[in-house]
């Protein structure tokens, strides 16, 4: 990539971490935790503390930031040790993740065995937060709109260059560079330092997949037992990774036409599932959001009523809650564009989205469309974590077979990057997201691992 910035030499991905647990610093555990400005609390019975880690881990001992980690300790002689958990995005905040494991799984002897952890990655909410200065719009900038053509394409090139400039000039444009899935990797091996563990199992789901691979491939032999939910795959959320987005709407969409059809008597949106989808293209033509609206949706279930709704009448945009400022959107763009080369010529993404136009056509040129990592203000500072099959046999992937956001597709080359080291269980479900969400068989290898240590002797399917 040509940017105005100079190269950085590339950084080793074992480089400046910490040899042992007794070099770590005590951590200093109090209650009650952050809150997100919500009530009631989502971190409720947790213990927080701070984290003091290297901003650049080129420069081990220069300028540091704090992470805010969470805890719901063990009380039983069972426990094994810790259990680390991130929710994805990037840019999501974990703190309140040990209290909704406890909520949905408090009876499944999860919490005997781990002290469950918690943590806001870095440039997250309460770990030295980033920003970009967006808009309400711009905080949507990275997936669509659907582009009709190349005039739509450049539209959107123009704005985002925009964005682009605005992280490079925000008042946390220093902490950018940063903002990396290797560097997050390596603030977990701190945090596991600073609990005086030798070892961590972790569950991440989405992007909190990726995540958790990397820092499986760069501290293989620091990990205990793994779990890695709705893969992303083995490049992360790259380019190709964007594209597939349309692949995820295709693989859904049928879940939902299906739904759809069988309330025909209440929503009147088709008869048949291929009623159904004449209707959203029907739809289409006149409110291009609810390509968009529609795919979010997809996520879960339990959202088909308000999208059927939403297809009969327009309902007016909800009111953004208290996280909903611009670090959320901020950190996904620098993570996403400092972790992968992204094409930079505005006629590479016109051609996609062209083809996509013919190859996917309900949501392709959406997820082809260009963003602002084609006109990223930084260079990358070290090559991308590449998944590896060196290490233990630690590592259970699940995945629904229709995912909007992370395709099969995608997860079967997670599988593949991971050989031996994983077991792969697919369940017929779609939407996105296993564990806890609903799926008993699902859930139950999960619980059977991470409690029990029994992985499945071969890769597994729940009907």
């Amino acid at each position: 990539m040509r940017k105005t910035l100079a190269i950085l030499a590339f950084l080793p991905l074992t480089m400046a971490i910490p040899a042992t647990a007794e070099a770590a610093p005590a951590l200093r555990w109090t209650s009650p935790c952050p809150d997100y400005g919500v009530t009631p609390s989502p971190t409720e019975g947790l213990e927080c503390a701070k984290l003091r880690v290297p901003l650049d881990y080129a420069d081990p001992g220069g300028r540091t930031i704090e992470l805010t980690i969470s805890r719901k300790a063990s009380n039983s002689p069972k426990r094994r040790g810790v259990l680390l958990m991130n929710p994805g995005g990037p840019g999501s905040p974990g703190l309140a993740m040990p209290a909704q494991l406890a909520q949905r799984q408090g009876q499944s002897g999860l919490l005997d065995s781990y002290d469950v952890i918690g943590f806001d990655p870095r440039g997250t909410v309460y770990s030295t937060p980033v920003t970009c200065d967006l808009s309400e719009e711009q905080k949507f900038i990275l997936v669509g709109p659907y582009a009709e053509g190349s005039r739509d394409v450049a539209e959107k090139a123009a704005k985002s260059r925009v964005v682009a400039k605005q992280c490079a000039g925000s008042k946390t444009a220093d902490l950018l560079p940063h903002m990396t899935t290797a560097n997050t990797a390596r603030d977990m091996d701190r945090i596991r330092a600073a609990l005086g563990e030798r070892k961590i199992s972790y569950y991440g789901v989405s992007y909190g997949s990726y995540l958790g691979a990397a820092y499986a491939s760069m501290f293989p032999a620091r990990t205990d037992r793994i779990v890695l939910d709705s893969l992303v795959g083995p490049d992360g959320l790259d380019v190709r990774a964007h594209q597939r987005f349309a692949d995820g709407f295709d693989d859904r969409f049928g879940d939902f036409a299906a739904w759809a059809a069988a309330r025909d008597d209440v929503y009147h949106l088709g008869r048949t599932p291929a009623e159904v989808t004449a209707k959203f293209f029907e739809l289409a033509e006149k409110r291009p959001g609810i390509r968009t609206d529609t795919w979010g949706a997809l996520y879960d279930d339990a959202n088909f009523p308000g999208l059927a709704e939403r297809w009969v009448a327009p309902a007016a945009q909800a009111q953004g809650g208290p996280l909903d400022t611009d670090n959320h959107a901020a950190l996904q763009l620098q993570v996403l564009c400092n972790d992968s080369d992204w094409p930079e010529s505005v006629r590479y993404y016109q051609k996609a989205v062209e083809r996509a136009r013919v190859t996917h056509p309900m949501f392709g040129p959406a997820a082809a469309n260009i963003t602002p990592c084609a006109f990223w203000p930084v260079e990358r500072r070290e090559p991308p974590v590449r998944i590896h099959d060196r290490g233990p046999a630690n590592i259970l992937l699940l995945q629904n077979l229709r995912d909007p956001a992370t395709p099969l597709v995608g997860a079967r080359e997670m599988r593949s990057a991971l050989g031996a080291r994983a077991k792969f269980v697919t369940v017929d479900a779609g939407g996105h997201g296993v564990f806890t969400m609903g799926n008993a068989c699902g859930n139950d290898f999960v619980i059977r691992y991470l409690r029990d240590g029994v992985l499945p002797a071969a890769d597994a399917h729940c009907r």
